[in-house]
């Protein structure tokens, strides 16, 4: 699991044109933001709210990253279907979701599985993590992660 200090790991994961990323090759500062799945209606608000914020963030030149578990073309229809300003990333293989942290237990109406905790990650320029948010709650949370990034 990720925290606060610790070096981005060396994942490589796909865009939504199905394009290898490596995140540590993204560079930084950067906001890494793990979600569900695309199209539900608390993964679009979260979206949608960080693209609102999108001039924002590349004034003081952090870049924003949404990572799930959903395929590519999945991906690229959900950004265009709401007009995403951001890159979303697919890790169809769990790498990142598991090596950050985000992968864990839930449980829902008694019943316990595997998923991904909506959580997020702010990057420095040095490639270390400076922030991290976990079992976030969307509302005002890319305004937080904002105001972090303007920190740094």
């Amino acid at each position: 699991m990720i925290d606060v200090n610790d070096m981005l790991p060396d994942i490589t994961v796909a865009d939504s044109e199905g394009k290898a990323v490596d995140l540590k090759g993204l560079g930084g500062p950067l906001v890494l933001y793990f979600y569900p799945k695309a199209d539900t209606p608390g993964c679009t608000s979260e979206a949608k709210d960080f693209t609102a914020l999108a001039g924002e963030f590349a004034k003081i030149g952090v870049s924003v990253y949404g990572i799930s578990k959903d395929k590519p073309a999945k991906l690229a229809k959900f950004a265009a279907k709401y007009g995403l300003d951001l890159t979303l990333l697919s890790d169809e293989a769990s790498d990142a979701t598991e090596q950050m942290g985000a992968w864990v237990e839930k449980s829902m109406y008694g019943r316990s599985y595997m998923g991904i905790d909506r959580s997020t990650y702010l990057v420095g320029k040095d490639g270390r993590v400076k922030q991290v948010w976990r079992k976030v709650k969307v509302k005002g949370h890319a305004e937080e992660v904002l105001a972090a990034a303007k920190a740094l």
